[in-house]
């Protein structure tokens, strides 16, 4: 019996690439443009995807696919797909959520806590030889104790709250509607959510609903002394605002893991001092992105068995 055929867009590791070739005729191609050059018959019987990029996805290209029945994707955040052109297709989608959700967490902590206690110019100072030339390096900013918001109290949110309470802190949260929490500060607005706090963790999922949600007003919120820590994505926050606030000391920093145009970021981005910058890495762990691999891959072989799909979006 002849396997299934799987088409997997993106650039995936060896250790998925050998699990995907051993259950399915595997078909890669980098990105989305390339399925307009597979073999048309190919493409008239494919009726699964596997999708991992943040390139867009939509209608022109699932209408290559007429037999398309499922784009699993490789993520928890799914805004490159456009979900309602594969609805109204009768092509379901999936996601990977909570596989993903300590590693990203963990990032978001170690960013507030690096941009504070300046982690990157710590090590600068003792590598360059001023620690010895020049003694201490200038104090930083205690972080245990302060208040911070979480912008967005999903699966993701609630874990980097829940890890920011244990350093002490008073936890103040915005969401679509109040949440069972253990005595958190819920806010209607964000603009509130960000008056009220020292640090801003912004933990929305992506797409239009989201995009510039942290507005020149928010930021302006947040005050001098304010931090953003952002492990979303870059359309959620108006990047001009935040370079803005940056260079002239509205605000005292940010930990950022995702931007606008990435990987290539604004410049003016690299001449900052009070950011510390990362490449789009919250999942970048071997052992979370085995685990979201395998997740796309078991959505992948539900569907094609007929079973209930595990983590569907639609």
């Amino acid at each position: 019996m002849a396997r299934p055929d799987l088409i997997a867009i993106g650039a995936y590791k060896p250790w998925d690439i050998e699990a995907m070739e051993s259950d399915y005729t595997l078909h890669r191609i980098p990105e989305a443009s390339g399925l307009a050059g597979l073999a048309q018959e190919l493409r008239g019987r494919v009726r699964a995807l596997a999708y991992q990029g943040h390139k867009g996805f939509g209608g022109a290209e699932m209408d290559l696919l007429p037999e398309l029945g499922v784009v699993a994707n490789y993520g928890v955040g799914y805004d490159a797909i456009d979900v309602a052109a594969a609805s109204a297709r009768g092509i379901k989608v999936t996601n990977t959520p909570d596989v993903l959700n300590d590693d990203v967490a963990d990032l978001a902590v170690a960013l507030l806590l690096a941009q504070g206690r300046r982690i990157v110019q710590g090590s600068e100072w003792v590598r360059s030889g001023q620690w010895a030339a020049r003694g201490e390096m200038v104090l930083n900013r205690k972080i245990s104790g302060g208040r911070a918001g979480i912008l967005g109290l999903g699966r993701i949110g609630r874990e980097i709250a829940d890890r920011l309470a244990g350093f002490k802190m008073d936890i103040h949260y915005w969401a679509r509607s109040e949440k069972e929490t253990p005595g958190w500060t819920y806010h209607a607005d964000p603009v509130s959510l960000a008056g009220a706090v020292d640090y801003l963790i912004v933990a929305l999922v992506g797409g239009a609903a989201t995009r510039g949600f942290v507005s020149r007003e928010v930021i302006g919120a947040l005050g001098p002394g304010g931090v953003i820590v952002n492990i979303s994505r870059g359309s959620t926050v108006d990047e001009a605002a935040l370079l803005d606030a940056l260079e002239s000391g509205a605000i005292a920093g940010a930990g950022l893991d995702v931007f606008l145009n990435e990987p290539n970021i604004d410049p003016r981005f690299l001449k900052l001092d009070n950011v510390v910058l990362q490449p789009h890495q919250g999942s970048g762990t071997v052992d979370t992105r085995k685990a979201m691999g395998q997740l796309q891959r078991d959505n992948i072989a539900a569907f094609l068995a007929g079973r209930a799909l595990l983590t569907p979006v639609n």
